[in-house]
């Protein structure tokens, strides 16, 4: 019986997203492109919004129990036990469940945009969710924002590839979900758009803002009707600014610049030597989950994103982080919580590494947050033990995690508008352009790239000066593929090919199972003389007509390696996959003619 409800509730849900489909191609027919891109835009910000309400709740709920029971029932190593049960986990979902194609980082974002024309895969539509949720809910010491922003942009990706948009409406569709994801996850819909912007889409139009706009501004506002403020990182409390510490902020500023540049180096660091190891699955999980149970326990702080520390530190209030340390009994000690905090705010970028590689999923954007923040109260705190008056420790706070936002991903204009947002103000602006400027200058200076960017800067997967390389991924690969072509399937026998040669004037016809998998290729040239042939057609099956291609193009390859494929093979035609099924075919003289055209836009412009 069960089973039997669960089969029924399983068709409801089919049949009822199917007559959405239905009434959101019948609108595609009805509308302007114009006006689809905007029903579009609010469609996928409405899921992203979801995505982050329940990533964001379960991570706060799990803070809340650990907290509780290290409280309350005294277990101390709660914290330390959360955060490798929760790596393990995830390592077991990405080989169980999602056969160890998990694709983490938001560079993966960047990458998308650059090479493969804004396709993203669909399982990331639902992969960062679980993964993240379990590392980061479950304490691991990284962020929710780069797997939120990734999830958003694969609603966005793959939204537009269900409803056949462009390319260039695909792109902006992609960063619409990224908007949203940074408006919900914060309440901050203008840094969502900025993110988009300066991070995503580097080459923007002024048509492409209202999109972005209506999508961070609906995120924001789901999240804000639906989450609790306590879950979203928010202050209410700052201090006016006093021009007299301009000093202060252009030191914070440069000190922002310099910690940016070690925490980039030092997580790339540890994310090498991981990659350098030759153990792997569960056995690398709890090489990196056990030394980071330990960096745990000795600043528990480093559990989880750390947004509550954070408004902790806001307050003024860091003796209140020495609680349940080892430390405690020396909190009202001003140098020892200063020495402390010191030392978390180093060790985060060896926590973040060890969390994600070592199989656990998450993002760098929190920890950013958090080492700021960190930074900004020890430069605070240390200007009024020494004897400087008046010196606003709370405001330092704020404004350090705009310093190190800004230096770690490039991203000035996020940083200033994301921390004036949460602040409930823009009284902090002053100080917040001084800071976020200079981090990012200082930080420009020894990385040309940002931390996101690097390794695929040096790979030559989003940058580079080779004009046709630049070209090719220009080309919208679902522009040149055909799709509408009519297929074969094994059971079949010879003569519905003669049928179908009667009715197509295509000569390449696929053979595909009943799952749509691809079996072989019929190729007409090539097998004339048993097609053209009454005896052998005959007593000939398909099997024997169809040949197994050499080789084969997945939707989600940039036009580069298409190429490269068609150069191996020396091939006129490959057939074409999504998601391991048949899809198409591309011909070569397609891409070319593709190529040829953009061309002729780049000369003319």
């Amino acid at each position: 019986m069960p089973n039997r409800s669960v089969s029924k509730t399983r068709l409801f849900i089919r049949h009822q997203l199917g007559r959405l489909e239905a009434l959101l191609f019948l609108m595609k027919g009805l509308l302007s492109e114009r006006h689809f891109m905007y029903l579009s835009c609010v469609l996928v910000a409405i899921s992203t919004a979801f995505a982050v309400i329940l990533l964001k709740a379960f991570a706060h709920n799990v803070f809340l129990l650990a907290t509780y029971v290290n409280r309350y029932l005294k277990l101390p190593y709660i914290n330390s036990i959360l955060p490798i049960v929760g790596i393990l986990l995830t390592v077991l979902v990405i080989r169980k469940v999602l056969h160890n194609k998990m694709e983490k980082g938001s560079s993966r974002i960047l990458y998308a945009v650059a090479k493969k024309g804004g396709i993203m895969p669909r399982t990331q539509m639902y992969a960062q969710i679980i993964t993240s949720s379990l590392t980061v809910g479950l304490g691991g010491s990284a962020g929710l924002e780069s797997p939120i922003t990734i999830t958003g942009a694969a609603f966005g990706s793959n939204f537009a590839q269900k409803y056949k948009l462009s390319q260039k409406e695909r792109i902006l569709l992609l960063a619409c979900g990224v908007a949203a994801g940074i408006g919900a996850a914060f309440n901050a819909p203008i840094a969502g758009v900025l993110f988009a912007i300066e991070v995503v889409l580097t080459d923007v139009t002024i048509t492409a803002f209202i999109p972005i706009i209506i999508s961070a501004a609906t995120g924001a506002l789901i999240s804000t009707v639906v989450l609790n403020e306590e879950v979203l990182l928010s202050f209410k409390q700052q201090q006016v600014f006093d021009y007299h510490n301009i000093p202060y902020y252009i030191l914070l500023g440069i000190l922002a610049g310099f910690v940016s540049l070690y925490h980039a180096r030092t997580f790339q660091k540890v994310e090498g030597h991981f990659a350098r190891l030759k153990i792997t699955g569960y056995r690398k999980a709890l090489y990196g989950a056990i030394p980071l149970a330990l960096l745990i326990f000795l600043f528990p702080t480093l559990f989880g994103e750390g947004y509550e520390s954070i408004k902790t530190l806001s307050n003024a209030n860091g003796s209140e982080l020495l609680e349940n340390t080892l430390l405690e009994s020396l909190k009202d000690n001003g140098w020892v919580m200063l020495l402390f905090i010191g030392i978390t705010m180093m060790l985060k970028a060896y926590a973040t590494g060890l969390t994600l590689a070592s199989g656990g999923n998450g993002g760098n954007f929190a920890p950013s947050l958090f080492v700021g923040s960190y930074l900004g109260f020890f430069v605070g705190k240390f200007l009024s033990l020494i004897g400087m008056d008046n010196v606003p420790i709370g405001n330092f706070t704020i404004v350090g995690m705009a310093g190190i936002l800004s230096g770690l991903f490039h991203a000035p204009l996020t940083a200033i508008f994301l921390i004036g947002e949460i602040t409930g103000g823009y009284n902090l602006m002053v100080p917040l352009m001084i800071v976020s400027s200079i981090s990012f200058a200082v930080s420009k200076q020894f990385e040309k790239h940002s931390m996101d960017v690097k390794h695929l800067a040096a790979t030559g997967q989003v940058f580079t000066t080779d004009k046709d390389k630049n070209i090719l991924s220009g080309i919208d690969i679902l522009a040149v593929v055909d799709t509408d072509m009519p297929h074969l399937m094994p059971t079949q026998k010879p003569e519905d090919l003669i049928g179908l040669l009667s009715t197509t004037t295509q000569s390449v016809f696929a053979v595909v199972n009943e799952k749509n998998r691809l079996q072989g290729i019929i190729d007409l040239n090539k097998c004339r003389h048993i097609v053209f042939n009454a005896f052998q057609i005959k007593y000939s099956t398909l099997e024997e007509i169809m040949a197994v291609p050499k080789e084969v193009v997945s939707l989600e390859d940039s036009m580069e390696m298409i190429m490269d494929k068609f150069d191996a093979t020396h091939a006129e035609y490959l057939p074409v996959l999504k998601n391991e099924r048949y899809y198409g075919f591309i011909y070569k003289s397609k891409v070319l003619e593709a190529y040829r055209t953009k061309l002729k836009e780049m000369i003319i412009e």
